[in-house]
């Protein structure tokens, strides 16, 4: 499993890339090798508002439909469209074509409540047995 050491994580195996007072957010290797087969994504539309800890859209795979998490406040400021054509590009590449979102921050003390790459491996380690 992959799990890049430039980003955040969430107990919800969120991933987010700080870019200023802007993140974008995905979910990660390990999120996407437990749904299997991504077939569907919804996901909210750009200048929607989301709520930290509040589901903002969902992951459809073939056996299963997972809820995703918020992991900060802030108005969505682009979608990944590609993910309503090709959903598939979760599975193939979580980190960089199969992102979610980019939102603006509204409250950078929220993310005070991701983790390290070393702290969410140590939370999938704790978790997967």
């Amino acid at each position: 499993m992959d799990f890049p050491e430039e980003l955040k994580y969430s107990k919800e195996h969120i991933w987010v890339r700080l870019e200023g007072n802007r993140a974008v957010i995905g979910i990660t290797d390990f999120a996407q090798q437990e749904l299997g087969m991504i077939t569907a994504v919804e996901l909210p539309g750009t200048g929607d508002d989301l709520e930290q800890d509040d589901s903002f859209g969902s992951i459809e795979a073939r056996k299963t439909v997972a809820d995703l998490y918020a992991p900060f406040s802030g108005p969505v400021l682009e979608v990944n469209e590609e993910l309503q054509v090709t959903p598939e590009l979760v599975n193939d590449d979580p980190y960089d074509g199969g992102w979610l979102v980019t939102v603006g921050i509204n409250d950078p003390e929220e993310l005070n409540s991701l983790m390290s790459v070393e702290d969410y491996m140590d939370y999938v380690e704790e978790h997967e047995e």
